[in-house]
């Protein structure tokens, strides 16, 4: 057994296992494939051991990798806070809140950065969940807000996640649309139009299946793909355009030439968790995860209105407020710092 195993070749290992597929862990960590296989066989040669095992279908650990797997993560933590205690500091966390305007995920962030002033939390805009999840499996992103029961199930297992809002639904009508002067929409006011969801966006999947089930026995029908539209201006124009309504958060920004209505009759709720790449740690991580805490005790966030709207996953999940994995639903962590 070598005295010293250098923290390169653990964290190459720590990628592969967590992501089971050399490809996207050399993805992960920016380096050629050949080389994370190289370093690989370089630690099972260090420790006399074999670490996986590899066929054409699949990758998996062997019992001497799961044995170092936690193992690994604990020296590479070691690392990071002997780096931070000596001015190295955490590395930038970089965290998706979806569009670059009010939102739930930007509150959180904002709450965060107070609750951890010696981290660099990075807003990122990436304007879906099946594309930020992809990123964060990958390595180029740490954090995301979303739908995160509308992820396939092979992409949400590479994730943890905790809940953190039942967020109500709204309406992005044209100015002159007949509902326009409503204070609120009921669903069933929106019978016989093509309502857009992201149809056609591989970036949001997830949002147009939510969609899809809500829309669902109603006459509703899902508007078909129309350009992805990249800030205020060109969004207006191609609504203009379109003239569909448009699915959105009651927090979605303004947009030029329509007006945002909340939907009733039931209350529509998106089911909001926040994501991130499972086993994945970081200081700011944990300001995150103790502001959504925070904010959801203060505003009532996981607490759905009396005969609000859910997708049949959650409700079949029961009590997905009360936590899921590596969430909210035990102790809050404590924050560095503070």
């Amino acid at each position: 057994m070598p005295r010293d195993v250098d923290p390169r070749l653990l964290r190459g290992f720590v990628a592969a296992a967590e992501e089971l597929h050399f490809t996207r862990a050399a993805a992960r960590l920016y380096v050629a494939q050949q080389a994370l296989s190289r370093d690989v066989r370089r630690l099972e040669r260090a420790l006399g051991a074999t670490l996986f095992v590899r066929t054409t279908r699949q990758v998996a650990l062997t019992p001497e990798g799961e044995l170092l797997l936690p193992l690994a993560r604990r020296v590479l933590r070691a690392h990071e806070e002997l780096a931070s205690a000596f001015g190295a500091g955490p590395r930038v966390l970089l965290v998706d809140v979806n569009t670059d305007g009010p939102g739930t995920g930007r509150t959180v962030l904002e709450r965060a950065r107070d609750l951890a002033p010696d981290c660099e939390l990075m807003a990122r805009f990436e304007s879906g969940l099946t594309h930020a999840a992809a990123e964060i499996t990958a390595g180029r992103l740490d954090v995301s807000f979303g739908y995160a029961d509308g992820l396939d199930p092979a992409q949400a297992a590479r994730l943890d996640r905790c809940p953190v809002r039942y967020e109500p639904l709204a309406v992005l009508l044209p100015q002159d649309h007949r509902l326009a002067g409503c204070g609120a929409v009921p669903l069933d006011g929106l019978a016989g139009e093509a309502v857009y969801a992201g149809a056609g966006n591989p970036r949001t999947r997830e949002w147009t299946g939510l969609a899809r089930e809500l829309f669902a026995g109603r006459g509703i029908a899902v508007a078909p793909p129309a350009p992805v539209a990249m800030g205020k201006e060109e969004f207006g124009r191609v609504m203009a355009k379109t003239r569909n309504p448009v699915l959105v958060s009651v927090d979605f920004p303004d947009m030029p030439g329509s007006v945002k209505r909340p939907l009733t009759g039931p209350v529509p709720l998106s089911p909001l968790s926040m994501v991130w790449r499972r086993g994945f740690e970081h200081p700011g991580l944990d300001a995150l995860r103790t502001a959504a805490a925070a904010l959801a005790a203060e505003h009532g966030w996981l607490t759905a209105p009396p005969g609000g709207w859910i997708p049949e996953s959650c409700r079949r999940a029961g009590a997905w407020a009360a936590g899921s994995r590596g969430g909210a639903g035990g102790a809050v962590p404590e924050v560095p710092g503070r």
